[in-house]
């Protein structure tokens, strides 16, 4: 009987398979990697699923890129011009950009927030893409506080 033996391994290291994966036209899920997303998607905690980019992604989506120096990077359409994307973590205030169409290669399509799954249409993927990504000057305040009372929350249930 064979046993069942999970690992951690580095997304990195992995995304170039993951990458043939969805350019065959399959879905691949994975576990989130990196705090760029929170409060939306959690390290460790939360999943996604993801296909390759069939049309354009607009304001709001969730995209896979590559950047120029190789490394795999999953954030959030917040403007799209004549010269690219710009894009930005759900945890961070500076915008990346522009990214080149050539550049993303898969669209986020579900997320396993707290132990369900959700999509877009959903109360919290609709804050996060059509609220939270017009609160830039006011995230790293907000961030505090969410910090501040999930540390309570954790200190009240044990």
């Amino acid at each position: 009987m064979l046993e069942k033996t999970e690992r951690t391994v580095a997304a990195n290291k992995y995304l170039d398979v993951l990458r043939e994966i969805t350019d065959s036209g399959q879905e691949v899920s994975l576990t989130i990697s990196g705090n760029s997303m929170m409060p939306f998607l959690i390290h460790g905690r939360d999943q996604i699923l993801f296909r390759k980019l069939e049309k354009d992604p607009v304001k709001g989506d969730m995209v896979f890129f590559q950047r120029e120096g190789g490394r795999y990077i999953m954030h959030r359409i917040y403007r799209v011009a004549p010269e690219g994307y710009y894009i930005v973590g759900d945890a961070q205030c500076e915008i990346e950009g522009p990214v080149k169409r050539e550049q993303i290669f898969a669209i986020v399509t579900a997320a396993c927030r707290k132990g369900k799954w959700i999509k877009k249409g959903s109360f919290w993927w609709e804050f996060f893409a059509r609220v939270w990504i017009h609160m830039i000057p006011v995230r790293h305040p907000v961030m505090r506080l969410y910090a501040i009372i999930m540390r309570k929350d954790k200190k009240e249930q044990g």
